[in-house]
């Protein structure tokens, strides 16, 4: 029986693994859209979109089948809870990645060399998201933490980023609407950056069962 519970365990833990990496893939692709105008990347970001949304699917079936057949307790249970919290988090991820590339295409035509901030904004949410899962794979408890504390980094970049543009909306002759479109697209990526800090302190539960939220 524990070694069919263990096969079980192993199939959850593969495949969010591959939602992770999915995760990764639909943000380095919307952000590589948002700054390369690549338009063959948007439909890339809404099929990435979808097979995040699948594997929620999957692996709320898994988990739902290891809590009816198998009762875990202790460790296991804090494993499949943490799982499901996780895999929420994924799918907003896949969601806001989704969201900034269909605002994309109405801020193309900007120069973002104006607002420097934004570029650096995305690498540092997709550093976050490869990290928080990273800290998953490897059971790393330092890193899920590293990953806690940039979050700080993400936030003090949009209040940057709100600041070029609000200073663009008084001086730049680029339309105001496409500055506040490219607004709505920085605060998905500090949401990325809340999501993935979620998914780094459900790994601290599952491995040492504190939450600041319990």
């Amino acid at each position: 029986m524990r070694n069919r519970f263990d096969r079980q365990l192993n199939d959850l833990n593969n495949e969010l693994i591959i939602m992770g990496s999915l995760c990764e893939e639909v943000i380095s692709k919307a952000a590589k859209y948002l700054i390369d105008g690549d338009v063959n990347l948007k439909e890339d970001v809404i099929q990435a979109d979808r097979e995040i949304d699948q594997k929620e699917r999957d692996i709320e079936n898994i988990c739902m089948k290891l809590l009816l057949q198998q009762q875990p307790v202790a460790h296991d249970l804090r494993t499949i809870s943490s799982a499901l919290k996780m895999i929420s988090d994924m799918e907003r991820i896949g969601d806001q990645a989704a969201d900034i590339s269909e605002i994309a295409c109405f801020v193309n035509n900007l120069d973002l060399s104006k607002n420097i901030h934004i570029e650096d904004m995305a690498r540092a949410t997709i550093k976050m998201v490869t990290d928080s899962v990273d800290s998953f794979v490897k059971k790393d408890l330092e890193l899920a933490r590293s990953v806690i504390q940039y979050d700080n980094i993400v936030d003090d970049l949009f209040k940057k980023v709100k600041n070029e543009l609000i200073s663009g909306v008084r001086n730049s002759s680029d339309a105001p609407e496409a500055l506040i479109d490219l607004l709505m697209i920085a605060k998905y990526f500090e949401r990325i950056g809340d999501h993935a800090e979620n998914i780094a302190e459900w790994v601290i539960y599952s491995i040492t069962g504190s939450h600041k939220s319990l």
